[in-house]
């Protein structure tokens, strides 16, 4: 045989078979990022206006559900944002490796993965204080052959999740039971694996415990009996030159751990295993149905009318109503668009609770704006950003920010600039401006709202297909 067919046939039974454990295979690789992180830390967060945090895509880290966002991850990561008076920004990632990447090279702050820590760990990141404790447990199918005790795993593949704690663990099983076993790593989630185990498409994974738990209300016919490894810390990462933010990280934990808080959280997601399984078993959820809500062919079709992914259609609606066509402002603004009676009038909508009438008379709206704003901002990534603040706050008040713009020697074809000038206009320096005709407006209002939308379609975009 060839050398160059010796070496397929090793490729193919590698990546059929995995590897075992050996003393080389427990050592981890060094990489120079993890030895040069960038200098970025709590002051330059705050002064940016938003962090960066690294989450799983699974049932109890983050998903969509009738188009909000969830997950145990996610609610508490906004607690945080909040409490430090930033916005959050997450980034979606199975691959544990390259989350501490990201972490490193200063594309996220935080990797919230529930990351069990130990010394191998503490070279590439700091940790938190533990924001809980968990097990591993083996995942099966149920029944007569099934494994009942971790030696029974002699001469069987085990699969696990990229870089998790999970190898080393096997490994020091395998050690100290004096067993061999091969363990495969998948770039997917501990949902993915679990689902593949359910379907028989493989035989073994390994995951947490309460992920386990959680995915067994799912599946009537797992076994997660099996311990692999007891009860172990488990905290956030966080680049190791970024002490303030460590520190500020550490107080919000020692606080939500006093309130009840995470105690709370963790009962929603872990412990309220009925409400979480009809949450991610609904077809209006990412993880069940890749629905966002009852409308989504009336929104895809309003979006194919405007030339809008239907995703950033939707974001629109579920800001402005929920989804919920009986939705009434204080100011008067009624249905699924909440579109004001002048505006009703206008564009012919008799009945706001109508869904089609209410969505398709804010499309014309749009698509009035659009066309108003096409010239002035020729970019259609950046007019999107004008046209929603116009339908905030009104075409006028933006016009007015986007003449200031010009006006102070700014770029008024970029939202970034008119939006610094769209925030001026409750000072009466700049609301009564010669070339502003609107006067007075909440401009950090509408700046929000339009971050509000774009935050929410990045998370569409990620979770939802198209």
């Amino acid at each position: 045989m060839k050398k160059t067919g010796i070496n397929l046939l090793f490729l193919i039974i590698f990546t059929i078979f995995g590897f075992q454990c050996t003393l080389f295979e427990r050592t981890e690789t060094e990489v120079s990022f993890w030895d040069n992180p960038v200098q970025l830390d709590l002051d330059e967060i705050i002064k940016r206006g938003y962090i960066r945090a690294v989450v799983d895509n699974s049932s109890t880290s983050y998903y969509i559900y009738r188009g909000r966002r969830m997950g145990y991850e996610f609610e508490m990561l906004k607690s945080l944002a909040s409490s430090l008076g930033v916005r959050l920004h997450l980034i979606v990632k199975s691959d544990i490796e390259e989350a501490f990447y990201l972490l490193n090279k200063g594309k996220a702050d935080i990797v919230a993965m529930n990351l069990a820590v130990n010394e191998d760990r503490k070279k590439f990141a700091s940790f938190t204080a533990p924001i809980g404790s968990m097990g591993t447990v083996l995942v099966q199918k149920d029944g007569p052959s099934k494994v009942k005790d971790p030696k029974d795993l002699n001469g069987k593949v085990v699969y696990i999740q990229k870089d998790a704690i999970f190898k080393s663990q096997l490994c020091s099983l395998q050690n100290d039971l004096g067993i061999t076993l091969s363990v495969l790593e998948e770039k997917g989630s501990s949902d993915f694996l679990v689902n593949k185990v359910n379907k028989g498409e493989i035989e073994f994974t390994v995951v947490d415990k309460v992920v386990a738990m959680v995915n067994e209300t799912y599946y009537n016919d797992l076994d997660i009996d099996v311990e692999i490894s007891s009860k172990a810390d488990v905290a956030w990462a966080i680049r190791k030159n970024a002490p303030n933010l460590e520190n500020e990280v550490n107080q919000w934990i020692e606080k939500k751990n006093k309130s009840g808080y995470i105690r709370t959280l963790y009962a929603k997601y872990f412990q309220n295993s009925k409400n979480h399984y009809f949450r991610a078993n609904s077809s209006f959820s990412s993880l069940g149905g890749n629905k966002i809500s009852q409308y989504d062919d009336l929104i895809k079709k309003g979006a194919e009318n405007l030339g809008w992914d239907w995703r950033m259609l939707a974001s629109l609606v579920y800001k402005e109503s929920g989804f919920d066509t009986t939705a009434t402002s204080y100011a008067g603004a009624t249905g699924l668009l909440q579109l004001m009676p002048v505006t009703l009038e206008r564009f012919g909508v008799e009945n706001p609770n109508d869904p089609v009438q209410s969505l398709m008379g804010g499309v014309n709206y749009l698509k009035y704006l659009d066309k108003f704003w096409k010239e002035k901002v020729p970019e259609s990534n950046e007019r999107i950003k004008f046209i929603l603040s116009s339908y905030n706050v009104g075409h006028g008040h933006v016009l007015d920010a986007w003449n200031l713009t010009l006006k102070y020697g700014g770029n008024n074809k970029s939202w970034k600039n008119v939006a610094h000038y769209l925030t001026l206009k409750s000072d009466p320096q700049y609301y009564k401006d010669p070339v502003v005709r609107s006067g007075y407006a909440k401009g950090h209002l509408a700046v929000s709202y339009v971050e509000d939308i774009l935050t929410l379609y990045d998370s569409y975009r990620v979770l939802i297909e198209p």
